[in-house]
């Protein structure tokens, strides 16, 4: 592994850490999506820094994208405030009109200049090193490493500073409000820190992968556990280990590194949407069959509980019956039968229903209950 090499994954590894904080919130918060819109909508912000200063390399072009990605959030807020559109309505309507502003001053003012749409959108991690930080003729590696190590920092930093105060808000906006939190001020706290975040990867990732690697992990992360402590861990380190495997995805197919990054967060995003232990689908359909199983077994001792004192509904307690009194077909009707007898609930004598004394104990509690 060369030099290079380690320097491209260290970046990424910091980008995925730094973008994976703040994106726990969002995404527990509802609002995803406003990543999205703050990665678009910087771009106008970029090309109004550069018409005023003239020079790419500037420091204001960043100042000016983190402006537009905080207008971004109080447009989306305004919007929604007003109560005439959904927050998922304004923020597609305020990013498209943003980044469309930032391509037609582009197209208008700086058709000659080196800002280019595709490296915006998709970014490429092979330049990383390239860019490197050098302090009184001293090299210490690639600028991206640093500056989103900052970022990542500063997240954390606030994270831990504000973490009740963050938890609170995210969950119970109105009760944090009411303790003197100031959920609007931590909110837009919160928003500039993801619009610095998205700003500082931007040169180096693109928007596309900023998003994946907000969006992306957490989700995942929120998959797997409903602590608020382990879903940042478990999102940093499923950022982390998608941004490895992306780069050496993109090393073995020869592909573009941000893309494969995002490949590798969709597919982590997939096996926990599919295998998570509590909220992945598999385990909620074996859950939802358990259930189904369990209430067709009670709805049955409820039943024979009702009839067996009663001569003239003896029929009502016949194996054949339960197909047109619950409207089961045979071969149900015969496992949820087969089922109460393994558990001890009931008994089978001559095609007659008969409850034991624990059938009988469990299904008057059932009765009891409701």
């Amino acid at each position: 592994m060369t030099i290079t090499q380690i320097e491209i994954q260290l970046v990424a590894i910091v980008v995925a850490a730094a973008c994976a904080l703040p994106g726990v919130y969002l995404v527990l918060r509802g609002m995803a999506m406003m990543s999205d819109a703050i990665s678009h909508a910087i771009l106008p912000g970029i090309v109004i820094a550069f018409l005023i200063v003239g020079n790419l390399n500037s420091p204001l072009l960043i100042v000016g994208a983190a402006l537009m990605g905080l207008i971004t959030v109080v447009l989306v807020e305004v919007l929604t405030r007003s109560g005439l559109v959904r927050e998922d309505t304004a923020i597609g309507l305020v990013f498209p009109a943003l980044f469309s502003i930032g391509v037609i001053l582009i197209a208008r003012y700086a058709g000659d200049i080196h800002l280019d749409l595709d490296a915006v959108l998709l970014g490429e991690l092979a330049f990383a090193p390239f860019n490197r930080l050098e302090i009184a003729g001293v090299d210490l590696g690639p600028q991206g490493l640093y500056a989103m190590g900052a970022i990542g920092l500063m997240n954390l930093v606030f994270i831990l500073l504000f973490y009740k105060e963050l938890k609170l808000a995210t969950f119970d906006a109105a009760l944090a409000s009411t303790l003197g939190f100031a959920p609007v001020a931590l909110h837009y706290l919160l928003m500039g820190l993801v619009s610095l975040t998205a700003v500082a990867a931007f040169d180096a990732v693109g928007a596309i992968l900023v998003v994946a690697l907000i969006v992306g992990p957490p989700a995942a992360a929120r998959l797997l556990t409903d602590r608020l402590g382990t879903t940042l861990v478990l999102s940093v380190a499923l950022g982390v280990a998608c941004a490895i495997s992306g780069y050496w995805l993109a090393h073995w197919l020869d592909a573009s590194i941000a893309g494969s990054m995002a490949t590798m967060v969709g597919v982590c995003f997939t096996a926990a949407f599919l295998f998570a232990p509590v909220h992945g689908y598999v385990a909620q359909q074996r859950s939802r069959r358990k259930q189904r199983w369990s209430f067709a077994r009670r709805a049955l001792l409820i039943h024979l509980l009702q009839h067996e004192r009663l001569p003239e509904a003896e029929w009502e307690c016949h194996a054949d019956h339960l197909q047109d009194h619950f409207s089961w077909d045979l071969s149900f009707a015969e496992s949820v039968i087969n089922q109460a007898i393994e558990r001890d609930s009931i008994t089978l004598e001559d095609g007659r229903l008969r409850l034991t004394s624990g059938g009988r104990s469990l299904a008057e509690k059932l009765l009891g209950d409701h």
